[in-house]
């Protein structure tokens, strides 16, 4: 299987909404929302088996010291191929040398993340304020 991993940021929403919504992802609730936090983020990569979008993960950062990863995921019919570690590898390239990289996980992503060499942050507690019901 030739996975192509690109920083392209030229994706039809349609192809967006279909990654979302196979993934049960609320935030494909929000389409146009959705696409422009995508397309307007620091860094944007995704993955492509010809021309089909199977996975995609976005950064957004203040370009020097600090970067949070806020989408990471990959269509359910190609998770466990490795196809969520490329998409983290590129965004080490990028980031790595940054003083501060920083997620939320829950679920089945917390031991890909740990995998990755994410850590729970010393003894701080994930807080938000969510418009979904997936987590």
């Amino acid at each position: 299987m030739e996975i192509t991993i690109s920083d392209r940021r030229d994706i039809k929403i349609e192809a967006i909404l279909e990654l979302y919504r196979a993934n049960e992802w609320s935030s494909a609730d929000k389409p146009n929302e959705l696409y422009n936090g995508l397309i307007n983020s620091h860094s944007l990569f995704s993955a492509w088996k010809k021309d089909k979008l199977i996975g995609i993960g976005n950064a957004i950062s203040d370009g020097y010291l600090v970067v949070y990863y806020p989408h990471l995921l990959v269509h359910p019919d190609y998770q466990g191929k490795g196809i969520g570690q490329m998409i983290m590898d590129k965004m080490q390239e990028k980031y790595s040398h940054y003083h501060m990289q920083m997620l939320t996980a829950d679920g089945k992503a917390i031991d890909f993340y740990r995998k990755a060499g994410f850590k729970r942050a010393g003894q701080t507690e994930p807080m938000w304020i969510y418009k979904g019901n997936e987590h």
